[in-house]
């Protein structure tokens, strides 16, 4: 291939190590400041809210409180968009000061005076779980839900998925050996670099503009027009770059704040942007865990039978945590070819800030809880943890927990993954070796597995066009969040098309007035679903190349070749027209022109996805499942507990390189994130439902200098239906990696470590118990 594999530099590189590239908040320097002022508790009663002294602030224009608003929500509207009556969360908007300046507005925000009242605070899901639990949505029963979503009234269960896969009765009758175990982790923070910014503006006409740090604009454009009653035709949203996102900004919050804002100044642009303090914990955040596995083998290390639960923390609402649980579930085994299988998949209501998908779309925080059941499980067993993972290894022809028979192209080849991966950590030198008395090397392994549950009608389309030097643009709805898709797309169009990369020119931007949709840039989808609509575009414009050339050249269709931004005979390459001649029609000596412009179009939606069903979870979520091994090695110290990241190994089935640097890139940049949601990062609350970490003084990512070695290698098994049989990679570089790391942990602590983040004190207080 001319393009594909090859490692093209991304198009908008040079912009951004320039500082050239532009992000939401460089644009509309002339706006209005918008600053919110939020609940200083988890749970309390709004008594009173008093904007008297705020308002008298000079250069204030508007203030906004909660009431009277629609609420908000995408499976359930249990949201309001400020919050009335009373507060759910820890950073809760209540209201919003529109003011000159952000001095001003800020100014006028320290003046809000607000009394509140305190209500018992539900700080965990399983303590939402209990009977008797203080209820976070006293009328849960009376919200406006999505078809096949039944919240529990009189509960904190927004959601229940069920998965009910073979005869678990007879699973268990099978089984010598089982183990059960229970995991748990907090909410965090996706911590991208770019914070959460929104711009808008209402014109005369009634035309709604608004710009956002988004991976969703198109939904942004939906759900405004859905929740306030305006004409879908008039909101035109804006996505420039976007720095960072992993999920955090597939969530539509602050768009609402801006253009509720905008409405109370008679229209006026306004711009609302986080502070660090205000990204973390008042815009959505990483969801919260705790689950429990029951896992049982035969003699030979079979599984035959899985119970498991995993109680999702949603948070305050239910936005897209009730799409988390339904994902978590339809994967809830881990890449285990599983026969019978019970699985209670719960979104509960917390008093937490309420969650948006992070980089996984919850599969990496199962994957915890399943990787560390298996080394278990290999424990008791006597067994090698990866010749137990080999043996249970779901491959073509086993069903998945949502009953899809597999075949070779949707699910790949996990054996050849932990080969791989054997090979790759060095296993066979031992999972554990001492240095000294005090210092020991231990490794963890891990697999894992995705597929996407997105909506089964989800589209993508994509548009060229010709510039008059021949050369071609390309437009497509994906958003550039940093994955370098936008190149990747350009690749595909350029392998296709047989062009020079160069002469390919991508929009970066998207505006959903001009923009073909894409449904949102999400859960690794931007390469698969534009890639299609790209090759689709690409057939349109060779057939339209080929109908004015066969005109000129006097020949037909099947006797022409596109290449090298020309058309010429097969069998005569001499003889054809260049793009530029024909790309805006063919001109004639005599001046009679025929064709016209070209311009090429191309679709993509889903096909054959369903719907899973309410008691069994059967039924197709995703097109395909990406597999993967994964492995960690650390440098443990017996005394403090401490440890350093040696090593960390990730051996994916991509089906095919795109682009080689930038799917190592993904991979290594998701292993990093993986260590870090281990390792380091978590929301510490207290009894008030408080954060008590809410900056980046306090929540720890990783810091430059303690990255291990990180070493990326791909399986090769092609995706028939997919562009150049390529798998989306964006997101499995973590999936496996908090997995690993427990149970390289593990082994070198010599107790079972059930609860994240991985930090020493947790690992000095699970010896200590276990002592």
């Amino acid at each position: 291939m001319r393009v594909i594999g090859k490692s093209v530099i991304r198009k908008e590189a040079y912009d951004k190590v320039t500082g050239r590239a532009r992000y939401t908040h460089d644009y509309r320097k002339q706006t209005l400041s918008v600053q919110m002022v939020v609940s200083p508790y988890g749970h309390a009663r709004i008594v009173e809210l008093d904007t008297v002294e705020a308002r008298k602030i000079p250069g204030v224009r508007a203030i906004v409180t909660g009431g009277g608003f629609p609420l908000n929500g995408e499976a359930i509207r249990d949201r309001p968009p400020l919050a009335s009556g009373k507060v759910r969360y820890h950073g809760e908007p209540v209201a919003l000061v529109v003011a000159d300046t952000p001095i001003l507005a800020k100014k006028a925000a320290n003046l809000v005076r607000v009394k509140y009242e305190l209500l018992p605070v539900v700080n965990s899901p399983t303590e939402a779980f209990q009977e008797g639990a203080s209820l976070v949505h006293e009328r849960l029963g009376e919200y406006e839900v999505e078809k096949g979503v039944k919240p529990v009234p009189g509960t904190n269960i927004a959601a229940q998925v069920k998965i009910r896969k073979g005869d678990l009765k007879r699973g268990w009758s099978e089984c010598e050996t089982i183990v059960e175990a229970s995991f748990s982790f907090s909410p965090s923070d996706h911590t991208a670099m770019e914070t959460r910014c929104a711009t808008a503006e209402i014109f005369p006409d009634g035309t709604i503009e608004i710009m956002t740090s988004s991976q969703a604009p198109f939904m942004v454009k939906k759900l405004i027009a859905s929740y306030f009653g305006e004409e879908v035709g008039k909101i035109i949203v804006h996505t420039p770059l976007v720095g960072g996102a992993y999920g955090g900004k597939a969530a539509v919050q602050l768009e609402i704040l801006a253009y509720l804002a905008s409405k109370s100044v008679g229209g006026k642009a306004v711009k609302l942007v986080n502070t660090r303090e205000e990204d973390i914990i008042t815009s959505p955040c990483h969801v919260g865990l705790d689950a429990t596995i029951k896992f049982g083998a035969d003699q030979n290390g079979l599984i035959k039978a899985a119970e498991i639960r995993y109680l999702w923390d949603s948070g305050a609402y239910s936005d897209k945590g009730v799409d988390l649980a339904r994902s978590g579930a339809a994967d809830c085994t881990g890449p285990y070819n599983i026969e019978n299988v019970w699985c209670d998949s719960y979104c509960m209501y917390t008093n937490h800030p309420y969650a948006s998908p992070y980089r996984g779309f919850s599969h990496s925080e199962l994957s915890f809880a399943i990787e560390r059941t298996m080394d278990l499980l290999a424990e008791k067993l006597a067994m090698d943890p990866l010749e137990l993972r080999r043996r249970n290894a779901i491959l073509p022809g086993h069903c998945t927990p949502t009953q899809v028979r597999l075949n070779e192209s949707n699910v790949g080849n996990l054996p050849k993954c932990i080969n791989r991966l054997k090979e790759l950590m060095q296993w066979e030198q031992g999972q554990i070796v001492n240095i000294s008395d005090r210092f020991l090397r231990a490794k963890g392994i891990s697999c894992s597995w995705k597929t996407s549950t997105i909506d089964t009608n989800a589209p993508s389309g994509v548009i060229l066009t010709f510039n008059p030097d021949g050369s071609l643009n390309l437009m497509a709805g994906v958003i550039e969040i940093g994955t370098g898709t936008k190149t990747v797309l350009a690749q595909i169009l350029a392998e296709r098309l047989k062009m020079d990369i160069d002469q390919i020119h991508v929009r970066m931007d998207v505006d959903t007035q001009t923009t073909p949709e894409h449904w949102k840039t999400v859960a690794s989808r931007g390469t698969f679903m534009a890639g299609k609509a790209v090759l689709e575009a690409a057939e349109d414009v060779i057939r339209q190349l080929k109908e004015v050339a066969a005109c000129v050249l006097r020949a037909p269709l099947e006797d022409l070749e596109v290449a090298d931004s020309r058309v010429f005979l097969r069998d005569d390459p001499a003889v054809g027209l260049e793009f530029k001649e024909i790309a805006y029609g063919y001109q004639y000596p005599n001046g009679n022109t025929i064709g016209g412009q070209i311009i090429g179009k191309g679709k993509y939606v889903l096909r054959r996805m369903s719907h899973m069903d309410p008691e069994t979870g059967k039924g197709q979520p995703g097109p395909e499942w990406t597999v993967g091994a994964y492995g960690v090695e650390v440098e443990f110290d017996k005394r403090d507990c401490t440890y350093r990241l040696v090593k960390a190994v990730s051996v994916i089935d991509i089906g095919t390189v795109l682009n080689e640097k930038a799917a190592k890139g993904q991979v290594m940049g998701a292993m990093s994130m993986g260590l870090a949601f281990a390792g380091r990062e978590t929301f510490y609350f207290d009894e008030l439902g408080r954060v008590l970490n809410p900056q980046l003084r306090t929540y720890r990512p990783l810091h430059y200098g303690e990255n291990p070695d990180y070493l990326v290698d791909f399986v090769l098994t092609p995706q028939l239906d997919a562009a150049y049989g390529a798998r989306g990679v964006g997101e499995h570089g973590l999936l496996g990696i908090p997995g690993a790391l427990g149970n390289a942990l593990s082994s070198a602590a010599g107790v079972s470590l059930q609860k994240l983040p991985l930090i020493p004190e947790t690992i000095w207080q699970a010896k200590g118990r276990r002592e």
